[in-house]
């Protein structure tokens, strides 16, 4: 494996994917507040907008009523998912002749190693660069680039020349880079956590530094440990081909509002059944059940999840039986009407785990 600052990462954000699809095939679309998603009519959400939907304050997961406020004009587009995929194996057969080392994060997101690429003169610059214009060539839309020596600074790169850019970070940059950055930029600070990090009056990475790391597990946790590395611009998570899952889950928006506990008890059969379908076949990949969660957003958009561990009849795991005291513990926290459901599970990588005590053994 290569220390850090001798990787080659490139961190690659196709901009408004799902919009920029649509605005392609309908030039009509293009200078106008578009949003992709479900109608406001019917309790949906924005999947994405365009920028000059942006600009009204509009963003993804938004409601669709609050959307249309916001911009009455907005002009809402029902999201055709094949053509986002098509485009989305345009763009990773293009990565596929600068790496085999692809990490896709989501149909429009993805990290390169090309650490060992030959081409452009190893630079990954101007593979970054090349891929870009590729892109724009071929599938007829922007995308925006980051490079660094880790993945981490790539991907905030990614997002630093936003719309149709590219940022590069150098190694000898990295230090400096990182002690002016705002410690909400690092990946895993939320809303909540930055404010506490404001209390403490942290606000760049530079102030971050001057907690010790056991300062910062006593105020965060385990995650105080990553906070005191990503101050420092360490991050030597590699870049994976193959990404295992972690969880799988099933989410509802309901068009009207659910009254009651009875009523959230109702809903969770289906979702149940929805989630064993998609559990199908899981179990014989190599994965274990570990934990059952489940989420409920109110009404107000307050949210909440709830988890516990799963142990006994195997049988019974995806039962209502086995989820409805989860259900009614969360619903409990707000009680009140509610827009959401959510159920799911955590999922145990066996393969991987093998993989470990079969290095340990040597």
């Amino acid at each position: 494996m290569l220390p850090s600052l001798q990787r080659k990462i490139i961190h690659i954000d196709c901009d408004c994917f799902y919009a920029a699809i649509e605005m392609r095939d309908d030039p009509s679309l293009r200078g106008i507040p578009i949003a992709v998603g479900g109608s406001p009519d019917r309790r949906g959400v924005v999947a994405t907008c365009n920028y000059e939907a942006r600009r009204y304050g509009i963003h993804s997961a938004m409601a669709a009523a609050t959307a249309r406020k916001l911009c009455p004009s907005l002009r809402f587009i029902r999201p055709r998912m094949e053509a986002y995929r098509e485009a989305s194996r345009e763009i990773h057969a293009i990565f596929a002749d600068y790496s085999d080392r692809i990490e896709p994060l989501s149909l429009d997101e993805a990290y390169l190693d090309v650490s060992h690429c030959p081409r452009l003169q190893g630079s990954a610059t101007r593979i970054a660069e090349q891929i870009r214009q590729r892109v724009r060539e071929r599938v007829g839309i922007t995308v925006s680039a980051g490079v660094a020596p880790n993945k981490f600074l790539a991907k905030v790169a990614s997002d630093w020349n936003k719309p149709d850019g590219l940022f590069v970070v150098r190694p000898e940059q990295v230090d400096d880079f990182v002690e002016q950055l705002p410690v909400k930029r690092l990946h895993g600070v939320g809303r909540v956590t930055a404010n506490k990090l404001k209390r403490l009056g942290i606000e760049t990475c530079g102030q971050l530094r001057v907690f010790s790391q056991l300062d910062l597990v006593a105020y965060f946790g385990s995650f105080g440990e990553r906070l005191f590395q990503l101050a420092r611009g360490v991050d030597e998570r590699e870049v994976q081909s193959i990404r295992r899952r972690k969880s799988l889950s099933v989410e509802h928006t309901f068009e009207q509002d659910l009254p009651s506990l009875e009523a959230v008890l109702e809903r969770l059969p289906e979702l149940l059944n929805e989630l064993e379908r998609r559990l199908e076949g899981k179990l014989s990949e190599g994965y274990a059940l570990s934990k059952r969660f489940v989420k409920v957003k109110f009404a107000d958009f307050t949210q909440t999840t709830l988890e516990t561990l799963i142990s006994g009849d195997p049988e019974q795991r995806l039962q209502a039986l086995q989820f409805a005291p989860l259900m009614s513990q969360a619903w409990q926290r707000g009680a009140r009407p509610v827009r959401l459901l959510g159920v799911g599970v955590r999922l145990r990588d066996l393969q991987q785990e093998n993989t470990r005590e079969q290095l340990s053994l040597f």
